[in-house]
């Protein structure tokens, strides 16, 4: 395998890069004769290190087990570390037998790399130039005078040849997140033994695995104590502060001390958050208007009898369960439907429709917004394909012979042999996660059990406190015991998860993260939301009828509270949600510090407690908890995230949120569909409305509850199901639609059976297409681009292809200098001036209502021209 596995081409082959042909690059790696500045750093231990940048901290404990293996595997693996050129200070033994090396990276290994990862740097600053205004960035404002705003720069992609364009002598031309990020990269891709049959022997995850070192991270740049100073300091106090939840996020500064992928998250949660505000207010406003209307409700007042025609009216309703419950009385369930009607009245369609608009105009604003930060960051043109193999993915094809070369990277790759190798990975994967499904559905019929059975088990209970509230109690338990089940078996799709994926055989880091979101998502999306969809679909709806009842195992179904199971499937969400939440929050912080205080007592062992100790920041972050590669993840699923216990996590670069974006394209689709099933058969809108249209005599509800209820003679009972009560009413009543007894159509469901179904139906074919067509539209009008955007990407990318051009040209001649590639670039500024100057003219002349012309020649009818305006002016935003 060599010395390293790091894949770059190992034949010769180049890598197409814009600047430079990297084969250069790779000569300069594999060599046995290293650079003259590289053979200097080879024997920088013992130099003086200050002033060097720590820019990565590797820590062992002399306790481990295998101390002579462990040692071995060091003393390789740092020994290829320094043949690579990275610096490495060995620290004093701590009391407590741990050891820490400091790793510095010097420029020309940070500059060798970012040419081998194709980082996008910025370029020189030059007068007229690199200062590109734009006002789409409103956002980021945030305290100047803590927090610098950036002026927009040229980038280019790094490269040695060209490196006249960078301005390499500036001390933070490699942002800390940039120069952590490279040597993650390394330590990766080193080897950990000289044993060449070992093909698994490489990488620091491998070292720390076998115990070799304990840790690895990047530094934080100080502490949160008051007499602190840094970037972490400044963003506790004012990013991550409670205090400054109503200002901006100084989004910039977060990238440049965590890296894209963070900052990007971030970014998307601060979009979220303020898009919630919309909903947020007016979702308030449907619940005040329940408030305010419910003393007009009828139904709610006929059942309460608060209506002169049904104060003495007394509705007996049938059993809820066999033999041992009793006839009850309807005037029982009074409060439950006053409140119920809080979420389910005519502004619940209202509110339905409005948050699949406001879905789709989410995901529209947001890619619209993510174009611009990931443009500002010099990450929108970034291709996962131009990402390294990952480690493990090359050690799972160790012995793959035939090669190929990746056609966006130009690099020599093992040929992953799809039938024998990926397909068998993917089958087993596919199956287990229909398996973890199943499991999950098991869970859920097991709660269902429990409520039938608490049924019965509450019938028996001479308390009447306890009868009186019996639905309250078993859907409040019933939803309790999911959440544990749930949060169990996120445990173990987690872990499950996690070993599925690496069977997979995902190339890049970005396609097993993608991979790994995907299939967790699933899994705990059927595991939060099983319990829900039977709640609101299926509870109910197949029960048969008293005398006729439809069992399952033996057990009558649960029906519906009166009302329906609307006011249910919030109590289940609630309870599931807010639960889930409240514990979560309790272990994602609580947690972190108990870790935190077991590295803080492995740091201390051996030192007398009389002593006070000033630690340094490598052992202060060692007492933190570490990060991990699926960090974020958690976060995108929780919307939760803890930064004072943990280590500084390595930067990763991203062009977006990933398969998020796609997951909540997805939600955003399956949830007007489960909007429109709602409204219409778990809410009870479509029987009031066709009641109000068609039935009533006045247009009103009046005698509503009466049409939702069927009559039942106790006498047909069977006697394995007959109450033992010795209360028997004429009829008792049940939720249905269907003939009263002694009709010639007895018990069978009625027309206004098929009259309600036919509607629910209709509803949610009317609904669906309506919003589904109203949300093609706005993707329509609304584009992924501002109009700004477009000419300012359109711009940079002439820009820097003039000045590489013309500085090329000038190199060639042996005149480049400063004074002419100035002189250069303001003849680039005055061309470009006057092509913006034209096109301002264009666009002048193009808005003068007499040019009513298209590009085709043919007059715009006044539709498609109120069509055309609109977008441009939605796109000019």
């Amino acid at each position: 395998m060599g010395e390293e596995v790091l894949m770059i081409n190992e034949e010769g082959s180049s890598i197409r890069s814009e600047f430079t042909d990297l084969n250069q690059i790779q000569n300069e790696n594999d060599s046995d004769t290293p650079r003259a500045d590289d053979l200097a750093l080879d024997t920088m231990e013992c130099a003086d290190f200050e002033g060097m940048r720590i820019d990565f901290i590797l820590v062992w404990n002399e306790s481990g087990n295998a101390k002579i293996a462990s040692a071995e595997r060091r003393r390789v693996f740092e020994s290829n570390l320094q043949k690579e050129g990275l610096v490495l200070e060995h620290l004093p033994r701590e009391p407590s037998g741990l050891h820490f090396i400091k790793i510095h990276a010097p420029d020309t290994v940070l500059k060798r790399y970012a040419e081998i990862l194709k980082l996008r740097l910025p370029m020189k600053k030059f007068d007229h130039i690199t200062e590109i205004k734009m006002d789409s960035f409103r956002s980021f404002r945030v305290d100047q005078k803590l927090f610098k705003s950036k002026a927009n720069e040229l980038t280019a992609t790094f490269s040695r040849d060209k490196e006249y364009l960078f301005d390499t002598d500036d001390p933070d031309f490699f942002a800390p997140y940039m120069r952590s990020r490279i040597v993650e990269f390394i330590l990766k891709r080193k080897r950990i033994s000289d044993d060449i049959y070992d093909e698994f022997a490489f990488g620091i995850d491998r070292c720390l695995s076998d115990g070799t070192y304990t840790a690895s991270y990047p530094l934080h740049d100080g502490g949160l104590k008051k007499s602190s100073t840094g970037t972490r300091k400044l963003l506790y106090e004012e990013w991550a502060s409670f205090s400054k939840i109503l200002k901006y996020q100084p989004i910039d500064a977060v990238r440049d001390y965590y890296g894209v992928k963070i900052a990007i998250y971030f970014a998307w949660l601060g979009f979220y958050t303020n898009l919630l505000i919309p909903p947020a207010i007016f979702g308030f406003i449907v619940f005040i208007y329940g408030v305010l209307s419910l003393s007009y409700d009828i139904p709610s007042q006929s059942l309460c009898r608060e209506l002169p025609e049904t104060r003495n009216q007394t509705l007996y309703m049938c059993p809820a369960c066999d033999v041992f419950c009793d006839y009850w009385d309807l005037r029982e369930s009074c409060l439950h439907s006053k409140i119920m009607y809080l979420f389910d009245n005519e502004m619940t369609i209202v509110f339905a429709i409005f948050m699949s608009f406001w879905a789709a105009l989410f995901l529209e604003f947001w890619r619209r917004y993510s174009e611009e930060i990931t443009h500002r960051w010099n990450v929108r043109g970034y291709d996962p394909e131009e990402e390294h193999p990952r480690p493990k993915y090359l050690a799972q094809l160790k012995d793959v012979k035939e090669r190929t070369i990746n056609f966006v990277t130009q690099t020599t790759e093992p040929r992953l042999p799809f039938w024998k190798r990926k397909f068998p990975g993917l089958l087993l994967s596919v199956s287990t996660v229909i398996f973890m499904i199943c499991l999950g559905f098991v869970a859920v019929v097991g709660v269902i059990l429990y409520r039938m059975s608490m049924v019965v088990a509450l019938s028996l209970v001479n308390e009447e406190t306890i009868k009186s509230h019996a639905s309250l109690f078993i859907s409040s338990t019933g939803a309790s015991i999911n959440l544990v089940c749930i949060l169990i078996f996120n445990q173990v799709y987690g872990y499950v998860a996690i070993q599925l994926t690496e069977l997979e055989l995902h190339r890049t880091q970005t396609q097993f993260d993608d991979s790994l979101s995907l299939k967790i998502y699933l899994l705990q999306f059927v595991n939060y939301y099983a319990s829900i969809f039977y709640i609101a679909f299926f509870k109910g709806r197949f029960v048969g009828y008293p005398g006729n009842y439809i069992r399952i195992f033996g057990h009558r179904q649960e029906e519906c509270s009166p009302g329906g199971c609307y006011m249910e499937v919030c109590l289940q969400m609630a309870i599931i949600f807010v639960g889930k939440q409240f514990l979560l929050s309790v272990v994602e912080y609580q947690l972190p510090r108990i870790w935190k205080i077991l590295n803080t007592l492995t740091v201390m062992a051996g030192i007398n407690k009389e002593e006070k100790c000033v630690y340094p920041q490598w052992i202060q972050d060692y007492k933190l908890v570490e990060y991990g590669n699926q960090g974020l993840f958690y976060e995108y699923l929780e919307m939760v995230i803890q930064y004072v216990h943990h280590r500084r996590p390595v930067a990763q670069r991203v062009k977006d949120i990933g398969v998020w974006l796609n997951i909540l394209d997805s939600v955003g689709r399956i949830a007007v569909l489960t909007n429109g099933l709602i409204i219409a058969f778990t809410s009870d809108f479509v029987p009031r409305m066709l009641y109000k249209l068609r039935y009533s005599e006045d247009q009103t509800l009046k005698g509503y509850l009466n049409f939702t209820l069927s009559k039942f003679n106790p006498n047909d009972f069977s006697t394995t199901s007959m109450p033992q009560t010795s209360l028997t009413p004429e009829y008792c009543f049940y939720h249905g639609y269907r003939y009263p007894p002694g009709h010639e159509k007895e018990y069978e469901v009625t027309q206004v059976f098929w009259h309600v179904m036919a509607a629910r139906l209709c509803t949610v074919v009317v609904y669906q297409n309506f919003v589904n067509m109203s949300v093609m539209a706005i993707r329509w009008i609304i584009p992924n681009f501002n109009t700004g955007l477009k000419e300012k990407i359109r711009r940079e990318a002439y820009l820097t292809n003039e000045i590489i051009i013309r500085t090329e040209l000038l190199k060639a001649k042996g005149e480049l200098d400063a004074n002419t590639l100035e002189e250069e670039i303001h003849v680039v500024e005055a061309q470009n001036s006057e092509i913006r100057s034209n096109k301002r003219c264009q666009k002048s002349s193009d808005s003068r209502p007499d040019l009513n012309i298209i590009a085709n020649g043919h007059s715009t009818t006044p539709k498609s021209e109120m069509l055309i305006l609109i977008r441009r002016w939605i796109q000019s935003i």
